[in-house]
């Protein structure tokens, strides 16, 4: 009996070390998510979400262009990228029959709460989904472009309206209302220029002075950002501003960059298969 009790003693102290574990490697995933960006920006801190947002709108008008239609789905796999970043969901791992990037299932890791309203939403719908979808189905399903019914409970609905909000909040956005003649609209423009500044050039920096040529090498954050502005179709708008000839320097290097096999970079070591896979999505779409 004696020895049984200890054993049992053991295995208790041994799950609970074990839940201790995992609750701190949850905590230090969100810290690295946070410090990962501090030498850029010691006060604000902005989803990847915001960022491409940010990147998509036109600072005085307020609202990204109309003829852009990659925006919306380029914000659903920021989500996605953000999720992992953080530790709450991963791509199962490969196997014989799914290798490739796009036919692995997004599975749950840890369904604690992030703080964004937007990230935790998509956290319940992957939680509650059964069977399990792969990266593509997702950004569909989150975008809403699905003929199935009974999944369209799945979109997330004002998703631009709900980051400008958070940007509102954050002190970088404010809102106005604007006369289309036909219809009025809910405008946000850039009040914060400092922090869009910093934005654009920081990913103009990645390509330029700090470019490595080796995407293992980038900050994960930046790689990501940079997939999410090309799928987004809002990459010219950080490059713009840059005289000809380094204009054509950034964009070389930005589209060798997205044209890279996601499914050579995804099994890389140091690799971050989420980025490549929503990279691979987008490439197929």
């Amino acid at each position: 009996m004696t020895t049984l009790t200890h054993r049992a003693r053991r295995m208790e102290v041994g799950k609970n070390s074990e839940k201790k574990a995992e609750s701190e490697e949850d905590t230090n995933q969100d810290r690295s998510s946070d410090n990962e960006d501090s030498g850029d920006s010691k006060d604000i801190r902005l989803t990847l979400m915001e960022e491409v947002l940010l990147l998509g709108l036109k600072d005085k008008e307020g609202y990204t262009s109309f003829w852009n239609d990659c925006i919306s789905s380029g914000l659903r796999g920021g989500i996605l990228i953000e999720l992992a970043m953080r530790g709450r969901i991963y791509l199962e791992p490969p196997t014989m029959r799914k290798k490739r990037l796009l036919d692995r299932k997004v599975l749950l890791k840890s369904d604690s709460p992030t703080g964004d309203v937007l990230l935790d939403e998509t956290l319940k719908h992957i939680k509650a989904t059964e069977p399990t979808e792969t990266v593509q189905t997702w950004i569909e399903l989150l975008t809403g472009e699905t003929w199935n019914p009974f999944k369209l409970q799945y979109q997330l609905r004002n998703v631009r309206e709900r980051i400008a909000k958070n940007l509102v909040e954050k002190g970088i956005l404010t809102t106005e209302k604007q006369n289309f003649l036909l219809f009025d609209m809910t405008t946000h423009p850039v009040t914060n220029t400092t922090e869009k500044q910093r934005l654009v050039k920081k990913l103009q920096d990645s390509v330029l002075e700090r470019w490595v040529n080796d995407p293992q090498r980038m900050d994960k954050r930046t790689l990501a950002l940079l997939v999410l502005a090309h799928s987004s179709d809002v990459l010219e708008n950080v490059f713009s501003s840059l005289a000809d000839d380094k204009y054509d320097v950034a964009m070389n290097r930005a589209k060798d960059l997205v044209e890279l096999d996601p499914e050579v970079e995804g099994t890389k070591h140091s690799a971050t298969e989420m980025i490549w896979a929503v990279l691979a999505a987008f490439n197929k779409s």
